[in-house]
């Protein structure tokens, strides 16, 4: 499988997952050159000033991740993403579908549509809650195929499920995985892998928060991570 052009230290998303913009700045300070990519969410968009932290890591020459989830009509996702991609962000993340999907890959500039599969908090038993009575597995692979198709960019999904996206998807299609977690874990992520197991299984980035910010000394820890990542490539 051809590897994409993708600077090894770009492929760590840090997920500001902070209640206050000050504690966020606080973190990429801290952070320093070992993290260049950001992913801020929706806790911080409640602070009111999400748009200035963006403006703020874009001037610092680090990379945006908006993880906003766009979920609602398919126009009105098409315009959001049309304004959003004024911002210089990188990714965004949009969950719907095949007519949002469209929407949002033909508003999309410059900015990368990440369409989000099936969250790393979900297992079996939550799918059968919410009316999906397919595996895991065929649902993620299924969506990947359909947002490839609408024109989106990459997906978001498990480590768990990369594997058979490389084996079903274009490889064009980027791959971010989410909950990972350098050791076992016992917190609201289900289907989680490790760093190394992410990218041997063809992820192109991977997204961690919790492992790095609750650290002792989160510098250390994202550089810790990052030496894993060199050997992965």
């Amino acid at each position: 499988m051809k590897t994409k052009d993708i600077k090894p230290k770009d492929r760590l998303i840090f997920a500001l997952d902070v209640p206050e913009i000050g504690k966020a700045k606080e973190l990429v300070k801290q952070l320093d050159d070992n993290v260049t990519f950001y992913k801020i969410g929706m806790e911080l968009l409640m602070t009111g000033q999400y748009f200035q932290l963006m403006d703020w890591l874009i001037a610092q020459d680090k990379k945006v991740f908006v993880d906003l989830k766009f979920f609602d009509v398919p126009e009105t996702v098409g315009r959001t993403i049309s304004r959003l991609s004024d911002y210089g962000a990188t990714f965004a993340t949009i969950h719907g579908n095949q007519a949002l999907m469209e929407k949002a890959a033909e508003n999309k500039g410059d900015l990368k549509i990440l369409a989000v599969t099936a969250l790393t908090s979900l297992d079996r038993g939550d799918l059968d809650d919410l009316g999906f009575k397919c595996d895991v597995q065929d649902l993620v692979i299924s969506r990947a195929k359909r947002a490839f198709e609408a024109g989106c960019d990459g997906v978001v999904s498990s480590g768990l499920e990369v594997p058979f996206l490389r084996e079903f998807v274009d490889n064009k299609l980027i791959a971010v995985t989410p909950g990972i977690r350098p050791v076992a874990n016992d917190d609201d992520q289900k289907r989680v892998v490790d760093v190394a197991t992410a990218f041997k299984s063809g992820s192109d980035y991977i997204v961690v928060g919790r492992p790095i910010k609750n650290a002792i000394n989160p510098y250390q820890a994202a550089s810790e991570i990052q030496e894993i990542i060199k050997t992965c490539f």
